[in-house]
């Protein structure tokens, strides 16, 4: 296992070496209306996120780290502010335009593995890219190549119920990397499993970044999991502080 020092240095030779942001905020703010008047839940958000980075945003429930990876997964729109995501502005795109950036330039990962139960495991993978239009035998390699990655290529014909948990979510890291996506963005990813299965899921995402030099935000209550970013931010009151 790669260590964990080696893993941010790495990281931070990207970010010297290469100019190119695949995600970038400016003055990024959301609020909501509520009976006692609006309430503000990001502050301000400026944050950029170089090309083969791995971001961890860590906080208590409530400070907005799902509506920042919400907004940044085109699943929300911000009140205020700007959000470039692998070139494509996001703010007031149609509700086309933002399906397709969904399903082509991110990949999102729930906390809940969100799979559908009438179908196995190979066809879960396969349905984003046969909304895409890809042919289906192309669909079913690429998904086959992707449930290998995450371990499961023996489990390709088995529906959500004959899984376990991890092996749910695994299930559900491959749907999101079948677009060959730019950016991976993770919403607790290891909040509804047990600790052993939970580092497992950790070693796929560092290898997924380290491997495969893919983007990756995390927002995550699990240190252990934050541990293996390069770059580590805290929301406090809807506001990212630090960069370590």
């Amino acid at each position: 296992m790669a260590d964990l020092g080696d893993n941010k240095d790495r990281q931070g030779d990207r970010l010297r070496e290469s100019s190119e942001f695949v995600l970038e905020t400016r003055g990024l703010t959301k609020n909501y209306t509520t009976t006692t008047g609006e309430l503000e839940v990001l502050r301000g958000i400026d944050l950029k996120v170089a090309n083969g980075e791995f971001v961890s945003i860590t906080g208590p429930s409530g400070v907005g780290k799902s509506t920042l990876l919400h907004i940044l997964g085109g699943l929300d729109q911000p009140t205020a502010g700007e959000v470039t995501v692998c070139g494509h502005r996001l703010e007031g795109l149609s509700d086309t335009d933002a399906s397709r950036y969904r399903n082509k330039e991110v990949g999102f990962i729930f906390q809940f593995h969100y799979l559908l139960e009438e179908f196995d495991a190979l066809e879960n993978v396969m349905m984003p890219l046969m909304i895409r239009g890809e042919a289906r035998n192309k669909s079913r390699s690429r998904a086959l190549k992707l449930l290998d990655e995450v371990g499961l290529a023996e489990r390709a014909t088995h529906r959500p119920a004959q899984l376990s948990g991890g092996e749910r979510q695994r299930v559900a890291v491959a749907r999101a990397l079948s677009g060959e996506p730019r950016l991976l963005i993770a919403d607790e990813p290891t909040g509804d499993l047990d600790d052993n299965t939970a580092a497992d899921l950790h070693e796929l995402l560092a290898h997924l970044n380290r491997d495969h030099d893919l983007t990756i935000i995390v927002a995550t209550h699990d240190m252990s999991l934050a541990d293996r970013a390069g770059t580590t931010y805290q929301m406090v009151a809807g506001q990212l502080l630090g960069r370590a």
